[in-house]
């Protein structure tokens, strides 16, 4: 299993008990959906390695706290701390007709109300207070908030986004 066959789920913050239990804060809107999982992955010296569950427990909102098997001491434990955990894309929960994941939209074509097709989504930064799409128009880059009312509609079989940005936004972006 690689990276690219999988997606982030959230990073080992600490150790729960001197039983190798740990603690995964999890990095999703619905923590509830992966409190029952089988296995997980773990970077571990840039390698994914498997690692079945033998309990786990929600704890707080966002915090799941397991015990993994051959994860029985406190040396094991620490020796996992601060990597980051990863589920198979296929474990990724369905979405609605206008909802995506980031990775999903790389290479979208992102389609303007104003100004027509402005490029290209390179990526999308979710790293900061307001997560934000970086479009390539013919090497400029362009920057619009990910914003439930900048997105009139999401076309994943034209691969295709259309956006509503407020007036200037764009143009700040395409002036010399």
């Amino acid at each position: 299993m690689t990276k690219d066959q999988c997606f982030y789920l959230g990073h080992i913050v600490s150790k729960f008990s001197f039983k190798g239990e740990l603690q995964i804060k999890l990095d999703t809107d619905e923590p509830g959906l992966y409190q029952n999982l089988e296995s997980i992955f773990v970077d571990y010296r840039n390698k994914l390695i498997p690692f079945f569950i033998e309990k786990s427990n929600l704890q707080k909102s966002n915090l799941l706290r397991v015990k993994l098997e051959e994860v029985d001491e406190e040396a094991d434990a620490d020796d996992l701390l601060k990597r980051d955990v990863y589920l198979p894309l296929s474990q990724l929960p369905k979405l609605g007709e206008n909802q995506f994941y980031y990775h999903e939209i790389i290479d979208y074509r992102a389609v303007d109300e104003t100004h027509g097709e402005i490029g290209s989504i390179k990526f999308v930064n979710d790293q900061t207070m307001q997560a934000l799409f970086f479009i390539d128009f013919n090497g400029k880059e362009i920057i619009i908030p990910v914003n439930d009312r900048f997105i009139q509609k999401v076309d994943k079989e034209e691969k295709t986004i259309y956006f509503k940005t407020p007036e200037g936004l764009i143009d700040m972006y395409l002036e010399d």
